[in-house]
């Protein structure tokens, strides 16, 4: 089995998502505009304040139980693929391991001039004082500036994770896309690749529609619709 998650699952957990009116301090930002490599030459501080803005609200929000039925799922079939659009940790903190992250991390910066990742974790992140500006940190190897270790506009998603997710996608007998508009690409092509290798393909979103043989759609929340899948097939939530 492959499950594909998507921003509408943590938006459940109170994550804003990059289609969503920013407020606050960030209210007069487009999302969009911030998430560029050219962003960051321009005005690294004020990125970098915006991400651990983000990384904050990430750390403040907790799984539903939509992530906890994933993670419950894990355990009743043979072999589970979690792939996820999604760059917080909330799978992580439901119990799901190996979580493959096609978009990158909040959590896991790199530096801007080396790749280099830094050998200790980010500390807590704070509200910048005095408004939006916070200097990114510095790498240890070069003296460069870390950046958000995540995939911006312009940039190619990471091979490794991508040629992964596609193989589990084109070998599963069923995927669940749960909480995607379908609209990111390449990592759209997920379920597509998976009914065409001759999958079951179910969708879990407010809007889900299937429109071909060996599709379905679960209409609803999926912090609502998970848990009822896993107690109808398996007699527990």
């Amino acid at each position: 089995m492959v499950v594909f998650t998507g921003a509408g699952v943590s938006a459940e957990s109170g994550i804003p998502t990059f289609r969503d009116s920013l407020t606050g301090l960030w209210e007069r930002f487009d999302a969009a505009s911030l998430a560029t490599p050219d962003a960051f030459r321009l005005d690294p501080a004020l990125v970098w304040g915006w991400y651990e803005w983000r990384r904050m609200k990430v750390l403040q929000a907790l799984p539903n139980p939509a992530h906890r039925a994933i993670a419950a799922l894990a355990g009743h079939v043979p072999r589970l693929t979690l792939v996820t659009q999604n760059v917080d940790d909330l799978h992580e903190r439901a119990g799901s391991t190996e979580v493959i992250h096609l978009h990158g991390s909040l959590h896991q910066p790199r530096c801007f001039s080396c790749a280099r990742a830094p050998d200790a974790p980010l500390e807590t992140p704070v509200e910048p004082e005095g408004g939006r500006r916070l200097e990114p940190p510095r790498c240890v190897q070069c003296g460069g500036q870390l950046r958000p270790g995540v995939v911006w506009f312009g940039e190619s998603l990471p091979s490794n994770a991508l040629e992964v997710a596609f193989a589990a996608a084109k070998e599963c007998d069923l995927l669940l896309s749960v909480g995607t508009s379908g609209m990111v690409f390449p990592a759209a092509q997920m379920p597509g690749l998976a009914w065409e290798a001759g999958a079951v393909v179910v969708h879990v979103n407010p809007q889900a529609q299937a429109d071909r043989e060996r599709e379905y759609a679960l209409a609803g929340p999926a912090g609502e619709q998970l848990p009822a899948l896993l107690e109808l097939a398996f007699g527990r939530a």
